[in-house]
């Protein structure tokens, strides 16, 4: 039987895949191995969504299953996720619960787990609550059942956090910022405006069906018609959770994960906040930012993909600053995942500190053009020891040298190798993936 806990939690369409029941037997295990863990007191759990529909539905089944297995519930309602990480350990609570299917539609949704001090839940813990569910336990009742209170003031918690860790106010700075009708719909420009700028909210109003429709960080190009047509500094989009950040300049250009990482990490070098001058990034991260790193003597770890590989890379190593080119950046010294609002806040300070246009700042890295196809095989791993695979991909390398790169990735999930190439001119990148995925294709 497949794992039920993916890289990201608990995702599946809601009420078909992702149900009340399945919901509450999570949380109810969850509630039942930490109190197992630590028999000193009762489990105490923050609990938080998104603005879609059936994150109520959700909201309320996880409740149930934590109450009735002895934990009190500090609900926060609709926040991100950083929000509700900052929260577990703000709150000194024993686990997180966020229920949000993220830069998804709007039918699916998924349930992420916390541990105490707002950290990513360890896989075999994960695995140990999989084991609890399903299994009989004795109930509480009476007074050992679990309570529920309402946190009324949890967003203003979350953004005073935000503004006393952003180190230069915002005055003079016009944004726009995109929140994808999602859970940052009221912190974000909250945030924003209270650090001083100008802010233009759009997709803020979230009806609990309209969630990243057409909106958000999966739409750049929504927010950047936005920032010309108001003639603002920047723009900033948000996925559902807000757990990543992505940005447009004052011409509407797109500034992806990687030009914001290289941004912050020249801010904090400056600042004395990179630790061991280092940024770690996943394999996928453009070739560009490998250059300007090494140009400006910052060293560059690089992970798999995903942020979970990160986090890991941050917190083994101590480093600072990491993140993916889709815009999710990790800040360990002032959040335990992602976070959309602190990453965008501490971007915008940069500009107002040197009085520099976003485009100035994003111009000490250039992207390389970058083709990615994914070729369908029949045998990823005969793929993998294929000689004429890895002479092609010798040769492509000595044609680009130190002015492009190559990357085969099998994927984790199906018969698929993702041939990825980087090169100066987008027809040069092209002409080399097609020759690989041509290679690679004719392996049997």
């Amino acid at each position: 039987m497949a794992r039920l806990f993916g890289t990201d939690g608990v995702r599946g369409l809601a009420n078909a895949d992702l149900t009340p029941e399945l919901a509450m037997s999570v949380a109810a295990a969850a509630a039942r191995v930490l109190a197992e863990h630590d028999r000193s007191h009762r489990p105490v759990a923050v609990v938080g969504r998104d603005p879609r529909a059936s994150s109520e539905m959700l909201d309320a089944a996880v409740t149930a299953g934590l109450t009735s297995a002895g934990a009190d519930v500090l609900r926060v309602g609709a926040l991100p996720t950083p929000a509700v990480a900052h929260l577990v350990a703000a709150l000194g609570a024993d686990i997180g619960v966020m229920i949000s299917a993220s830069h998804n539609a709007m039918p699916d949704n998924g349930i992420k787990l916390f541990a105490a001090g707002g950290h990513k839940l360890p896989d075999e813990v994960e695995d140990e609550i999989e084991q609890h569910m399903g299994t009989g336990f004795e109930r509480p009742t009476g007074a050992a059942i679990g309570r529920v209170r309402d946190v009324v003031d949890a967003e203003t918690q979350y953004v005073e956090h935000l503004l006393k860790v952003t180190p230069h106010r915002l005055d003079g700075l016009k944004v726009v910022v995109d929140c994808a009708n999602g859970a940052a719909s009221v912190a974000a420009p909250d945030a924003y405006r209270r650090a001083g700028a100008e802010v233009i909210a759009i997709h803020a109003s979230p009806d609990g069906l309209n969630i990243n429709d057409g909106c958000g960080s999966t739409h750049i190009d929504v927010v950047a018609a936005a920032v010309r047509e108001h003639g603002a500094d920047l723009g900033i989009a948000h996925d559902g959770d807000a757990d990543r950040c992505l940005a447009v300049d004052a011409e509407g250009n797109s500034v992806d994960g990687d030009q914001i990482l290289a941004i912050l990490a020249l801010a904090m070098r400056d600042a004395g906040e990179l630790y061991e001058d280092t940024l770690v990034a996943t394999v996928m991260s453009n070739l560009g930012l490998h250059l300007a790193m090494k140009a400006e003597k910052i060293r560059l770890r690089t992970t798999a993909v995903g942020d979970r590989y990160v986090l890991q890379d941050l917190k083994a190593g101590g480093y600072s600053l990491g993140g993916e080119q889709s815009g999710h950046v990790v800040l360990p010294a002032h959040a335990t995942t992602g976070d959309g609002l602190l990453t965008a806040l501490r971007l915008m300070a940069r500009m107002a500190e040197t009085g520099k246009s976003l485009a100035d700042l994003a111009s000490v890295m250039r992207r390389l053009p970058q083709v990615l196809i994914n070729v369908k095989v029949s045998d990823k791993a005969a793929v993998a020891k294929a000689t004429s695979v890895s002479e092609a991909v010798a040769a492509v390398e000595a044609e680009l040298g130190d002015t492009g790169r190559v990357l085969l990735r099998p994927s984790g999930t199906e018969q698929l190798v993702r041939v990825m190439v980087e090169a100066t001119s987008h027809e040069q990148a092209e002409s080399a993936a097609q020759r690989l995925a041509g290679v690679v294709s004719s392996v049997h």
